[in-house]
């Protein structure tokens, strides 16, 4: 029988879980593929020392299963991070933020040892952008931003009635052909008024777990 998308998503989380180990600090991603990792984690809490969350959603879903949650600031530099991606590509290059925690998941990601991303294989592509690009910007930002973004060639959505957990407003950019990702992420972080974007290139992922119709495949 076909394993549905929820069930390959579970699939790589519990995956996810063998690079656990005892004593270390996990930072943990957004969404739906993260919380598959989070809840299986519940079942190891006594051998980790807490956790980063990358978002308050996540950081609510540790808590409630009585798992201890840091801030970054006194957790200092963690050895794992584990999150979802909205798609990648063979380099490991990412497009997060669908559920507009990239900021967060960035910084964590930064301040981390090993990637490991995971993900089902709907969302490894060969070239990226079809998964329209979130951007953080400060409200006030979001015409002018929105104007240089168009100079670009992408063509920028409003993301209504959505704030970040840092209080500011997404521009999702769509028809973005992304041929060189490490290029793009630099020169959207230079536009005055972006706090990030969504590529995860210049830190990409050091492990891509990906959930097949066979199994988990390890790209690395």
């Amino acid at each position: 029988m076909a394993l549905s998308q929820d069930e390959m998503k579970k699939q790589v989380a519990d995956a996810a879980l063998e690079y656990v180990e005892p004593g270390m600090i996990v930072g943990i991603g957004t969404g739906s593929t993260a919380n598959h990792f989070i809840d299986g984690l519940a079942k190891m809490k006594g051998k980790i020392d807490g956790t980063v969350a990358s978002s308050e959603a996540s950081a609510e879903r540790l808590r409630g299963h009585g798992i201890e949650v840091m801030e970054l600031n006194a957790a200092g530099n963690i050895p794992l991070y584990v999150d979802g991606a909205d798609e990648s590509n063979k380099y490991l290059h990412l497009i997060k933020g669908g559920g507009g925690a990239l900021t967060r998941e960035k910084i964590v990601a930064a301040a981390s040892d090993k990637f490991v991303c995971i993900a089902d294989e709907s969302k490894l592509v060969d070239i990226m952008g079809k998964f329209p690009l979130p951007i953080e910007v400060i409200p006030m930002a979001r015409s002018y931003v929105a104007r240089q973004l168009v100079k670009l060639g992408g063509e920028p959505v409003y993301r209504d009635g959505f704030v970040t957990d840092n209080g500011n407003i997404i521009l999702d950019v769509h028809n973005l052909e992304i041929m060189n990702p490490v290029e793009l992420e630099e020169k959207l972080n230079n536009l005055v008024g972006v706090v990030t974007n969504g590529l995860f290139a210049m830190r990409p992922a050091d492990v891509l777990l990906l959930g097949t119709q066979d199994g988990v495949k390890t790209i690395t």
